[in-house]
């Protein structure tokens, strides 16, 4: 398989920044690119709570939409439980802390090489 491109590196990074600054916790991104055809990367986070995964996911899809970035899908915003936004090269995973602890997404793809985040 061919390197990600570097704009989806990019979205992936930014997208961190933008969910960041909702205070989320524990950010996490994968690149999977490598061993999946689903995305070139994950980004994977915690809020403290479904209006807080709600926040997050809300500021991320306002962000993005600027930028003329609609998500192909969303599932679970009503929960706030797991949120994913999936944007094709990257697809952003949303957790409450007990979801996280239950699905450990980076266990599953433990394989994936993670990308530092500043």
């Amino acid at each position: 398989m061919s390197e990600p491109a570097s704009g989806s590196r990019k979205l992936a990074l930014w997208a961190a920044e933008l969910a960041a600054e909702k205070k989320a916790e524990d950010l996490a991104l994968l690149e999977v690119g490598q061993l999946s055809i689903i995305a070139d990367y994950f980004l994977i986070a915690t809020g403290a709570t479904g209006i807080r995964v709600r926040t997050i996911s809300d500021h991320l899809l306002a962000k993005l939409k600027e930028r003329g970035l609609a998500p192909l899908r969303v599932e679970g915003y009503r929960e706030g439980w797991w949120v994913v936004l999936d944007f094709g090269d990257l697809v952003v995973h949303l957790f409450q802390p007990e979801a996280r602890e239950l699905y450990r997404l980076e266990r599953l793809w433990g394989r994936a090489p993670a990308v530092t985040l500043s």
